[in-house]
């Protein structure tokens, strides 16, 4: 078999490897493979394509992270925009006190027709029935508020 044939397997086998793990390194060494096969088609014997390979592979390595690590930033930085999902959207809303909350108590608070049980644990005096208040947190299925 051809060494040029081993490196593309070898270099479908790493990309598939990629694809699975996310991982760069697996990314490069499939950039490597690819300068090996061109080395290999010229004729060049394996310990220069293997030496080209791993040189193209350390250099792909050392040009790809950084620019995955700004791709990686931006998505990031556009997910933090992005809608929230279950408990966490509920923080920042605002909500109607239906159950009195004393302090170091619960009540229960409405949230679009939902019915909350609520703690105020910086509420200097009890929040009462009607009052606005805002999600500010929660732990497990207890909203914590404040007035608003």
């Amino acid at each position: 078999m051809e060494a040029w044939i081993i490196w593309i397997i070898v270099a479908v086998l790493l990309v598939g490897v990629e694809v699975l793990t996310q991982m760069v390194w697996t990314l490069c060494l499939a950039i490597g493979c690819l300068f090996a096969i061109v080395a290999s088609l010229l004729g060049l014997d394996l310990a220069w394509q293997a030496g080209l390979a791993g040189a193209a592979a350390i250099v792909a390595y050392f040009a790809l992270t950084p620019l995955l690590r700004k791709w990686q930033k931006r998505v990031h930085a556009r997910d933090a925009h992005a809608v929230r999902t279950g408990m966490d959207a509920l923080l920042g809303r605002r909500a109607a006190v239906v159950e009195e909350i004393r302090p170091g108590e619960t009540g229960r608070v409405k949230i679009d027709g939902d019915n909350w049980q609520a703690v105020a644990p910086s509420a200097q005096s009890a929040l009462m029935p009607g009052e606005t208040v805002v999600v500010e947190g929660y732990d497990s299925i207890i909203l914590t508020v404040e007035k608003a």
